[in-house]
């Protein structure tokens, strides 16, 4: 079954036909044995045992020494789209480095490959998914965009060859419960599928040109995801022109008769995969494919097509047999590993990812000359785990908070330090009493002129089913307040007189409303690296202006979120709450002042050939700082739904600084989805917002200035899409 496209080059035609004529000459069971991710060698064809399974979520996993970057909601907290593809080429250059040095010594073992399942681009649309973090949040724009040039980073811009593979997961409709995962049937509708839940997946296969796809765990409307025709052939090969392949998630396959029940036997759910899209079984459930095949289940020419798409993957790569002399990626020395390019490109995307939410009076930056003796209370303050997130590899170097404090501050300022409370036991010591480090708390703040809390959580409270360590059911936050001791020690600090500054590290939202209300400053750092204590203490202290914006809301409970079970997005983000939020997606502060002015459109009467938006962003305050000016598309007399993100620049502007900023919106910025899940331009005035924020009233209020809006007309209704 040989697939044609309308991108496929003489080399990509080449190519496929080396991967026919090796699949020609193997038997039935070497072929099924390559459709499982530990692939065995073919010494006979000269093809390489290999394994498919390798994570690279925010770099090298897994594998030994390598860069652990900020987790990847920290990336999207950059909104910066270049700093992600620098970071995606930084991970691939560690993983080619790696991949070479593993392949002279014959370790093709887990991990160690270029196939890399990476990024996440899942919807984060509810702050208690434990693995929410992996994601780039909770916006489709946002989310396409880093998506892509993450992609593109992994992947590289050689003309013949591919620099490593990246996937994206998963596929689809995938965000929680986690504990149900196996079992669960995500309901959802038409519109919201096409609006919310596929467009980032679209956006990497069509302009990120995504090597592959990797299918979830869950059902979507009964089927399950990694056997779902309507999703994995209709829409990802059918409309969108996916020539690359698919690979279940990890044993999802046995969930089709363990968990779903949809199938009776093994032989039914391999069968049910394999002809219905699934080309790669990430687990070895594949093997019932020999007997599939044998009674007439599957067809063999349906799994020669996976072999063969497989093996395409494995030529782009250069890893199917001996490495080709002209793979440009051969003489990747393992010094760039760990390098000192490697740990400055960490700090800063560190200290980019902070995202300052209070800063009462410019009590930050912190002044050493007039705070002589910093107190550093909290659990994450010296914690590990609280820098790197999951999916993460090991560093030759963690930089705490607290060391990363202690580094800027001394010897100008005496920095005095306690853990404060356990993250969520009730004790810190094993015999010890209740809140067994309140009075050592007292006596630090006590002595302090500024207190430093670093509280929130870690991936033993946060993440993936299954995860060592982690406490909660599943990996879901039963709800979004700090665990443990966290609220009564940082009450304690406040009740010292002495200011504190608020540090979160977390990979979701918290509901910190006391925080607001009652400390000077607040910031976020969510899981920054194993540099992250550097990062966090160049914002802290002001060697860097924070830029972080929100990649997702901040609720003020957990009581105004909708059932977690539940699949449609009323109510849910940015996009569709009515409440107002704690902080609002796409909020930040800066040590300087920005603002707006100008703005202009191209066209007042027709959005058909989109339309060219126009501002001066200026920088009125005192330091240099880079602005996040953000776009939004929402028609007027639209009830149901807020202004939408669809353009997003980063400007730097020194002090008294002014430029022009001009940005494209194309047609489909303007489109909304019925309910047929149809993209349709109509009849009606949209309104254009543009700054340094989103248009909400609670933006405003702390931002303290509004966002500039202009009107366009669109006076005909019309489909856009006529695929769909």
């Amino acid at each position: 079954m040989k697939e044609t496209s309308e991108k496929e080059t003489a080399l990509d035609r080449q190519r496929r036909e080396k991967a026919e004529y090796l699949v020609k000459q193997m038997t039935l069971e070497e072929k099924v044995f390559q459709t499982m991710n530990q692939a065995p060698a073919i010494e006979r064809l000269g093809i390489k045992a290999y394994n498919w399974w390798n994570e690279r979520l925010h770099g090298v996993a897994r594998a030994g020494v390598a860069t652990i970057f900020p987790q990847a909601i920290g990336l999207a907290a950059t909104f910066d789209e270049d700093l992600i593809e620098t970071v995606g080429e930084a991970v691939s250059t560690e993983a080619r480095a790696k991949y070479h040095m593993q392949q002279r010594y014959g370790d093709t073992d887990i991990y160690k490959g270029l196939t890399l399942w990476a990024p996440n681009i899942n919807i984060f649309r509810d702050p208690r998914w434990g693995r929410g973090h992996e994601t780039y949040g909770e916006d489709p724009w946002l989310t396409s965009r880093l998506g892509i040039r993450y992609i593109r980073g992994l992947q590289g811009s050689h003309e013949k060859y591919l620099k490593t593979a990246a996937c994206v997961k998963h596929f689809a409709v995938h965000s929680g419960p986690e504990e149900l995962r196996h079992s669960f049937d995500a309901e959802v509708s038409e519109k919201d599928l096409r609006e919310t839940y596929l467009p980032a997946f679209e956006a990497c296969v069509k302009d990120g040109d995504v090597e592959a796809v990797m299918g979830a765990y869950n059902r979507v409307n009964g089927v399950p995801c990694c056997g779902n025709e309507y999703l994995l052939e209709t829409i990802l090969r059918k409309e969108w022109g996916f020539h690359g392949h698919v690979v279940s998630d990890c044993w999802a396959i046995k969930d089709f008769h363990e968990g779903h029940g949809v199938t009776d036997s093994p032989v039914e759910s391999v069968s049910m995969a394999m002809n219905l899209g699934c080309d790669l079984n990430c687990g070895n459930l594949f093997t019932y494919l020999i007997q599939a095949v044998k009674e007439g289940k599957v067809k063999e020419e349906r799994l020669d097509e996976a072999v063969i798409r497989l093996f395409t993957t494995r030529l782009k790569l250069g890893a199917l047999g001996k490495t080709e002399e002209d793979d440009p990626y051969a003489g990747i020395s393992y010094l760039e590993v760990d390098s000192p390019a490697m740990k400055k490109l960490n700090r800063s995307a560190a200290g980019k990812s902070v995202v300052l939410l209070k800063n009462a009076e410019g009590l930050l930056p912190i002044d050493t000359k007039r705070y002589k003796t910093i107190g550093v209370i909290g659990p994450n303050a010296d914690s590990r785990r609280a820098l790197v997130g999951n999916y993460e590899g090991t560093a030759s170097e963690y930089v705490t908070v607290l060391e990363g404090i202690r580094e800027a501050a001394e010897p100008e300022a005496r920095v005095l330090y306690s853990e404060g409370c356990h993250l969520y036991k009730s004790n810190v010591s094993g015999l010890g009493a209740r809140n067994d480090r309140l009075s050592e708390v007292k006596g630090i703040c006590r002595e302090s002129d500024i207190v430093i809390a670093c509280m929130g959580l870690d991936s033993t409270l946060e993440g993936e089913q299954g995860d060592t360590g982690n406490i909660y059911a599943g990996g879901d936050k039963p709800d979004l307040m700090l665990p443990g001791l966290q609220q009564k020690i940082l009450e304690t600090a406040y009740d010292s007189g002495k200011p504190v500054v608020l540090v979160l590290l977390a990979g979701s939202a918290m509901a910190v409303t006391w925080a607001d209300e009652h400390l000077p400053a607040i910031l976020t750092a969510w899981y920054p690296g194993a540099e992250g204590g550097r990062g966090v203490a160049d914002v802290l202290f002001g060697t860097v202006n924070p830029e972080g914006r929100l990649p997702v809301t901040f609720y003020r409970t957990t009581e105004e979120l909708p059932d977690f079970t539940d699949y449609s997005m009323e109510g849910r983000t940015y996009r569709f709450m009515k409440q107002k939020a704690l902080y609002p997606f796409g909020f930040g502060l800066s040590y300087t002042e920005f603002s707006c002015s100008g703005l202009e459109v191209s066209e007042r009467d027709s959005v058909d050939n989109g339309v060219e938006v126009k501002l001066r962003a200026a920088n009125c305050g005192e330091r240099w700082g880079r602005e996040t000016i953000q776009v939004y598309v929402g028609r007027k007399e639209d009830h149901d739904r807020n202004p939408q993100l669809k353009a997003a620049v980063k400007v730097g502007l020194e002090s008294g600084e002014e430029k022009t900023i001009s940005i494209h919106l194309p047609a489909d910025a303007f489109a909304v989805y019925d309910e047929n899940g149809k993209r349709y331009i109509d009849a009606c005035t949209y309104q254009i917002f543009a700054g340094g924020s989103q248009p909400d009233q609670r933006s405003a209020e702390l931002k303290k200035q509004r966002v500039l809006c202009a009107e366009v007309r669109s006076v005909r209704k019309y489909c856009i899409d006529e695929t769909i």
